[in-house]
């Protein structure tokens, strides 16, 4: 039976999200036809308004409106000589809401498998280098390196240790409290704010 093209075309995005795999998009795709006019249109409204967000040009968060940076890096009551270099933008969130943190972040990116970093990593990278020598007179203060407790968050955090140490008094990791193997994202608030604290 042939798919209508409007169907088809709404599967292939959906199936290409993080999470949701062919089967799962036809399901989410019909479940938008069954809701009727008013959610579709409640539904593509919200993604026409996905035009008015903006990167970071100096953390790689993202924010909304015509300002340069995001709310947390234009904060001048933020310590911005502390730094989490955070791998996605959902474990950023999941740090903030802790309420623990009081610095400035760098959104690196995802992983890739094997621990290579990939050139739009380490340009992240060099930009927040540039960063401290210009504005931190070459030395941050301490950076926390919060990546997933696994062996490929913990290779990673060996590699870009060693790159960051000439230019901050001390490079930590979170601390007890994520499960090894757990992810940032998913780990509840309490958890992750005794990470925070007890940082090595």
């Amino acid at each position: 039976m042939r798919t209508p093209r409007g169907i088809s075309k709404l599967v292939d995005i959906l199936a290409a999200l993080p999470g949701i795999g062919p089967r799962q998009a036809v399901r989410l795709a019909f479940h938008l036809i069954r809701q009727g006019k008013g959610a579709q249109k409640q539904l593509e409204e919200a993604v026409h308004e996905l035009q008015n967000i903006a990167i970071c040009p100096q953390c790689f968060y993202i924010h909304e409106g015509n300002e340069n940076l995001c709310d947390i890096c234009a904060d001048k009551n933020r310590d911005h000589s502390f730094i989490a270099i955070v791998e996605k933008e959902t474990d950023l969130i999941s740090l903030e809401n802790t309420g623990k943190f009081n610095g400035r972040y760098l959104v690196l990116g995802e992983l890739g498998r094997g621990g290579v970093l990939g050139p739009d990593q380490k340009l992240k990278l060099k930009s927040l280098i540039s960063w401290i020598k210009k504005e931190l007179d070459g030395k941050a203060s301490e950076i926390i390196i919060a990546f997933n407790p696994n062996s490929q968050g913990d290779f990673v955090s060996g590699q870009i240790s060693k790159e960051l140490k000439p230019f901050t008094k001390e490079v930590t990791r979170l601390g007890i409290g994520i499960p090894s193997g757990g992810e940032i994202e998913f780990a509840d608030e309490s958890t992750l704010g005794s990470a925070i604290e007890r940082r090595n």
